[in-house]
Order: structure tokens, then C-alpha cells, then sequence
């Protein structure tokens, strides 16, 4: 039994465009699509149709809901609407979510006003209001809409999770479900997709000082790539966990506003650490170079969750990388040649 109770109208689908059926249960599919999304792996073409679907037996007083045509947004709203009946209308946005898809247009006024002229949603709904998800609120213009269209929309919840209490306070938004939050678990699951994406230059720069672990101020000794490239390699790990792991999971509590002073922070932390444990135990020219690596590679990951915070915006994050990117290349390379002119230096 529906929370509402919807008046149900019969509707003449013969002339109609398509409509395609969906359910608020994930398959196994789903699941591992969610889990590979995550780790970057097809993020990039994990999408849906764009064009209008039926969840449950909707009828022509049932609200239209609307999202992005990124295959996670889709089946998170879905599975959100369990136990209700809902129209699903989905804007084409190049696969891309909700929140970014507003920031670059695809979410936006002129694809809305499409799909609605495409799937003929007045014929479905007699009920012609819209609801759409609150971080896609900039990227449409409402009054736009109900020109053009008639449609009224009105933004929900800012979590598709709130969507139930959402419709049973009768399309009203309490405060809670307008704040935007960046809690522990939404910047974890942020974490794998920047693990996956910058893993291969981790692995380059392991190839590379690992190359340079034999180096002695008269010959290049074999003898010496494993015990110092492993303790490279420690290094290395240690800077790029800090950055790609450790600083969204400590966001709120390390320094300052920028991402990229919390990747120093947490860059530093993690050398210091190695440091204590004996780990970094070189001659003080090479430790020196390792901090200015370790700090380099933690700033720069932790810069890139700036595109990623709902805290953050597109002139903030542009300005903030045109300051830091250059410091962040000038503190590797100098690391890097501290730590070669290092080992040509007698102890």
C-alpha cells in the first residue's frame, strides 16, 4: 500500500511515445555496476536511455521525478521510491550526475524543456509539476519552464535517501533534507575513483625511483635497488595514501579552507610518521628531498577533491589550482633533484 493514495486515471498509450518500465529493486547487475562506477571503471559510458519511465502503476495525478541519465543516479532515485509509484524523467547529460551535469549544462533549462516536448508528458500527467533534485537546481531555470512547457518544477531533497519523508510531508523539504552535507562516507566512496584514476603515475614514479635507489657517488650498485627502492616505494605509498585516502577521510579537522594546504598537512603527517618509525632514515639532504616529494604528491591528490565537494565552486577550484599547481611542480622537481644530488654526496 502506497503512502498516498493517487487517484488512478486510465491512459491511452497507443499514440503515445515510449514509455519504459523500471523497478525500485537493484539487481545483482546494478550492484556490480555500482561497485566498478566507484573504481572508475566504465564510468565514463554508465548511463541510461534519456526519455520518460514508470515506476510501479503511475497514473495521470502521480508526481514526475527527475534525474540525470548517469546510470547511479538513476538507481539510486529509483530504489529510493520503493513502495511508491512515480513518472522517472530522465535528461540526457552525456552520462554525466546531477550536480556536475547543472555546473556544465547538460542538466539544464533547454534539455529539460526538450524532454518534455519529446516524451509528451502532458498526455501522461495531469498533475504537471516536476520535482528535481536539489543540486541540479542551478543548472535550470523554473520560470523558464513553466513558460515554455506549462510544468512547474520544484526542487526536493538534496538526497534522493530523503525522498520517502520528502512525500510524506507532503512535498515539503525540512531543513535537514536541504543541507547539503560532506560526511565521512560520502568523501570514503569519492575515494576509489581518484585511487583508480591516478594509481599509473603512482606507479611510474615507483619505477622511476626505484631506478634511482642504485645510485652511489662512484658506481650504480645492484646491490643497493632493493633495500632503498623498497623503502621508496613505503614512501611513496605513505604520500599518495595521504592524499587520496587520508586527507577526505580527516577533511573537517586538518587546516585551512584549501585542499590543497589539508594534502600539505596530511603529507607532512605522513612523512613524520615514517620519519619516527625509522623508515626515512637517509642522509638530511635526501630526507629533505623525500619531504618535498611526500608534501608535492598528498597536496596535489587532496587539490583534486575540490572538484568533488558540494562545499566547493568552479571559480574557487580554478583559482585554487592556479596558485597550487605550480608549487606543487616546482616542490617535486626540486625533491627530485634534492634527492639525486644527494647520492652523490659522500656521508
Amino acid at each position: 500500500m502506497n503512502a498516498i493514495d493517487f487517484k488512478q486515471v486510465q491512459l491511452d498509450t497507443e499514440k503515445l511515445p515510449i514509455v519504459r518500465p523500471t523497478s525500485s529493486k537493484w539487481n545483482g547487475a546494478d550492484y556490480w555496476g555500482a561497485f566498478k562506477v566507484r573504481w572508475s571503471v566504465g564510468r565514463n559510458t554508465y548511463s541510461v536511455p534519456p526519455g520518460l519511465y514508470k515506476l510501479g502503476d503511475p497514473s495521470s495525478n502521480t508526481p514526475v521525478m527527475l534525474t540525470s541519465n548517469y546510470k547511479l543516479s538513476f538507481d539510486v532515485l529509483r530504489r529510493s521510491l520503493k513502495g511508491f509509484d512515480a513518472w522517472i524523467l530522465v535528461l540526457d547529460t552525456k552520462g554525466v550526475n546531477v550536480w556536475c551535469a547543472a555546473g556544465k549544462g547538460t542538466f539544464g533549462t533547454q534539455e529539460l524543456i526538450k524532454r518534455i516536448n519529446q516524451t509528451e508528458l502532458e498526455k501522461y500527467v495531469s498533475y504537471h509539476k516536476i520535482i528535481g533534485p536539489q543540486l541540479g537546481a542551478p543548472g535550470i531555470a523554473a520560470h523558464e519552464v513553466k513558460k515554455a512547457t506549462g510544468f512547474k518544477v520544484e526542487f526536493g531533497p538534496v538526497r534522493a535517501s530523503d525522498m520517502p519523508d520528502y512525500i510524506h510531508n507532503n512535498f515539503e523539504c525540512t531543513e535537514p533534507m536541504r543541507t547539503v552535507t560532506f560526511e565521512i562516507g560520502d568523501r570514503l566512496k569519492l575515494a576509489p575513483v581518484e585511487i583508480s584514476n591516478s594509481i599509473k603515475y603512482l606507479l611510474l614514479l615507483i619505477v622511476v625511483f626505484i631506478g634511482l635507489s642504485g645510485i652511489t657517488p662512484t658506481a650504480y650498485s645492484i646491490e643497493l635497488i632493493v633495500p632503498n627502492g623498497i623503502k621508496a616505494i613505503f614512501i611513496l605509498l605513505v604520500a599518495y595514501l595521504a592524499g587520496a585516502f587520508f586527507t577526505p577521510l580527516f577533511l573537517p579537522w586538518l587546516p585551512s579552507r584549501m585542499f590543497s594546504l589539508k594534502g600539505v598537512a596530511m603529507g607532512i603527517i605522513g612523512f613524520s610518521v615514517l620519519y619516527l618509525f625509522k623508515v626515512i632514515d637517509f642522509f638530511w639532504l635526501q630526507s629533505l628531498g623525500w619531504l618535498f616529494i611526500s608534501i608535492s604528491i598528498a597536496s596535489f591528490l587532496g587539490m583534486n577533491f575540490t572538484g568533488a565537494s558540494t562545499y566547493t565552486s568552479l571559480s574557487g577550484v580554478k583559482k585554487e589550482m592556479a596558485i597550487f599547481v605550480p608549487i606543487q611542480i616546482s616542490m617535486g622537481v626540486i625533491g627530485l633533484i634534492t634527492i639525486i644530488i644527494s647520492k652523490f654526496i659522500w656521508l
